[in-house]
């Protein structure tokens, strides 16, 4: 089997659901490991915009199995809705399956998440208000509903039950808001199983079984690994691990059945939320990078903070990750700037930092450590291999690859499956 690790390598909003659409096209199985709709993105077929948030982008390949995996926690109403979205669009989710072992979002997740953020004020961490945090934090306590769950009308009510009781209390206590009738939420719950049960299954069972059988599988994350629980720049992360770990333990596939990991990076860097953020630019040319790439967040619409690319993060993910591709985006945004610069390390106190450190009060005080590359005025978006583009172009890409020692396989100018120029193939 070749099982294909899409990760993201900085904050997110990497472009992964656009490779993992371009990958999908030789796969046979594309499977979301963690989060849940609080992440977002985009797929462009033909002239025809796509937007996701649950669902990977493989099902617009027909025929493909599709599936949400244990490591997920999902909006039940938002799943519906994404399913109705895309039978408005003449898709089909007949191979769509989802584990048993996901947590599900409640409603009282969502106020709790809403409530707690206000509660933060200036130390707040950026949510998005989804009840993604709530719903993991009631899986570590051992107290969550499972999809399982959702196929048993009697263990959906009891559990529903016993939990709205709970969050009930809280809610009252501590933060003096109204509260739930857990009768009603018992009634809308109901509702969503009978719509999601056929597509509730074993899917480890489901992934052993193709890879017994050698079928092609894509693994996907949602957000970045700057944004892991573990690895991320605490506490400004999510709740769960979008790193490479996270592909086995949020689907039951075993570490031996990844073959690579491409590690998705863009061009220049974004980040949405709080938190440090070494090489941002609060200036003119950050500005212009936000407009131009069109960084504002597809679930929220918040406008993403913009800064240059660098590769401290980037060697960082190398790490965390065992990265052996490097799948480059959005490097047609930098077309028009006299000069591109890169993050090769940082300042702090005197001393240059090499390694990503875990303290965000250190990194707050970091100061960037840049080189300087010529830019280039062509628009590259439309040329077709990678050798005619412009020689700046071609020297920051491979300036990329030498600080990382790794090969940029992939380099994408655009949104279009059409706009993706591959160098080494992923997938054989």
């Amino acid at each position: 089997m070749s099982g294909v690790v899409v990760v993201g390598t900085q904050w997110g909003d990497e472009g992964k659901g656009k490779i993992t659409d371009f990958l999908a096209e030789t796969a046979d199985v594309i499977v979301r490991y963690q989060g849940g709709n609080n992440a977002g993105h985009t797929v462009k077929i033909g002239e025809k915009e796509y937007k996701l948030h649950l669902i990977p982008s493989g099902i617009f390949y027909g025929g493909k199995t599709c599936v949400l995996g244990n490591g997920m926690v999902i909006d039940p109403q938002a799943l519906i809705d994404e399913l109705d979205y895309l039978k408005q669009n003449s898709v089909e989710a007949n191979h769509l399956v989802i584990s048993d072992r996901a947590h599900v979002i409640m409603p009282y997740h969502k106020v709790i998440d809403g409530l707690e953020e206000s509660s933060r004020g200036e130390q707040k961490i950026g949510t998005t208000g989804k009840g993604i945090g709530p719903c993991y934090m009631d899986k570590a306590s051992r107290v969550g509903i499972r999809m399982s769950d959702l196929q048993d009308d009697e263990e959906l009510e009891e559990k529903i039950r016993l939990a709205v009781t709970r969050k009930n209390l809280l809610l009252e206590k501590m933060y003096d808001v109204e509260t739930f009738d857990p009768e009603e939420v018992i009634s809308e719950y109901k509702e969503y199983a009978k719509k999601i049960r056929p597509y509730i299954k074993d899917t480890s069972v489901i992934l052993e079984r193709f890879n017994e059988e050698k079928k092609k599988m894509v693994f996907e994350g949602a957000q970045g690994t700057l944004l892991d629980l573990d690895h991320g720049t605490y506490p400004y992360v999510t709740a769960s691990n979008p790193v490479v770990g996270g592909a086995c333990s949020g689907t039951g596939v075993a570490p031996s059945n990844i073959s690579d990991v491409a590690g998705v990076v863009k061009a220049y860097c974004t980040r949405v939320g709080d938190g440090p953020f070494p090489s941002e630019l609060t200036n003119e040319i950050g500005d212009r990078i936000r407009e131009k790439g069109n960084e504002f967040g597809t679930t929220t619409g918040r406008p993403r903070r913009t800064g240059w690319l660098d590769t401290v993060i980037l060697n960082y993910a190398k790490r965390i990750n065992g990265l052996n591709h490097i799948v480059l985006t959005l490097v047609d945004v930098l077309s028009g700037f006299e000069t591109v610069k890169i993050c090769v390390g940082y300042k702090y106190r005197g001393e240059v930092i090499k390694h990503f450190p875990a303290s965000q009060k250190i990194l707050s005080e970091c100061s960037p450590i840049y080189e300087e590359i010529p830019g280039w005025y062509e628009d590259i978006s439309q040329i077709e291999k990678f050798e005619d583009f412009p020689d700046n172009a071609r020297k920051y890409v491979k300036r990329i690859e030498e600080l990382t020692s790794l090969p940029v396989s992939i380099v994408s100018v655009g949104p279009k499956r059409s706009q993706t120029k591959v160098r080494n193939k992923i997938f054989e």
